[in-house]
């Protein structure tokens, strides 16, 4: 996939009415700083068309990212991030939610776990979710550069046993330094929508 235009299209809140897309969506989610905003970043070839931000919790809306004028890339907020209180952190669980049960055009989610540590309570919660909705979650191991090549096989191990992921389930180890990942995921995409050349 050539990503030839990328622009923020729409922004919803906590009250905001889901908008009436029509073309096909694929979501990321994750929890706080794993690093959404730079993977978005890094695949659409932009600096900052995603903030991001040292301080976690920096994306608290859905944004639809319109991607060549064919699809749209939703960045949910991240979860599980502390320093907010309960009721927020609430909010914006129910505002995923609410999205991943009313989207008609949501075609595929991809999960972001930290492939330097064991999935947290919350990932393991996700993923279990994302697949009750009948979703099947491509997991992105984000912040790759940090481990060593012998070490990434191994926590993608630990990430694939602690998820209890299902057989075949795709894992793609991903820097946002230094693309790794980045044309896998693209391709991916391409398979996602039929819009391979």
């Amino acid at each position: 996939m050539k990503i030839k235009s990328a622009e923020l299209e729409t922004v919803i809140g906590i009250t905001s009415k889901l908008p009436e897309n029509t073309l096909p969506e694929i979501a990321f989610a994750g929890k706080s700083n794993v690093g959404k905003s730079s993977l978005i970043n890094a695949l659409l070839n932009r600096k900052s068309l995603a903030r991001t931000s040292q301080n976690p919790g920096k994306t608290q809306t859905i944004n639809f990212y319109n991607i060549n004028k064919e699809f749209y890339l939703v960045d949910l907020p991240g979860y599980g991030y502390a320093k907010v209180s309960a009721e927020i952190r609430e909010k914006w669980g129910k505002m995923i939610e609410r999205y991943l049960e009313k989207s008609k055009q949501l075609r595929r989610v991809f999960l972001l776990i930290d492939i330097r540590h064991e999935p947290s309570g919350n990932d393991v919660m996700m993923y279990d979710w994302v697949v009750s909705k009948g979703f099947d979650p491509i997991i992105i191991c984000t912040k790759a550069d940090k481990i060593s090549r012998g070490a990434t096989q191994k926590n993608l191990k630990i990430i694939r046993e602690k998820l209890k992921c299902r057989p075949g389930t795709v894992m793609i180890p991903f820097s946002a330094t230094e693309k790794t990942g980045r044309d896998e995921i693209l391709n991916l995409m391409d398979e996602i929508l039929g819009t391979e050349e």
